[in-house]
């Protein structure tokens, strides 16, 4: 993937954690809390915000490595979208596929300890 892709990506994402993170905390603090769910959009929001950054440091490098970065992608997706989703509909069966991201997310560091280049 180019950088520039990348760069773009990321930054989206970090856009996306932003808002959600805003709109969770004021928008929609009340259903929110009274749900129980404030907590659990919080933890989406903290996670999807801290891969979007690291999203945005693999994106600075030359050679983006392509499978770390695919996999914080789909960990953002899987773990804080499963996330978000539970805290909207307090679905429990939503909180099964969040492991499924958190795999993604330890996948993505793994890969990079792993230091292959692409």
């Amino acid at each position: 993937m180019p950088p520039a892709t990348a760069q773009r990506l990321a930054a989206l994402a970090g856009f996306l954690a932003v808002a959600l993170g805003a709109f969770g905390a004021h928008g929609l603090k009340a259903v929110l809390e009274k749900n129980g769910m404030l907590a659990v959009w919080q933890t989406a929001a903290l996670y999807h915000l801290t891969h979007s950054v690291v999203l945005l440091a693999l994106a600075q490098r030359t050679a983006v490595p392509r499978v770390p970065f695919a996999f914080f992608g789909a960990g953002i997706l899987i773990f804080s979208g499963s996330l978000y989703a539970l805290a909207l509909t307090n679905l429990k069966w939503l909180g099964a596929i969040t492991p499924l991201g958190g795999v993604c997310l330890l996948s993505g560091w793994l890969a990079l300890a792993w230091k292959r280049r692409a």
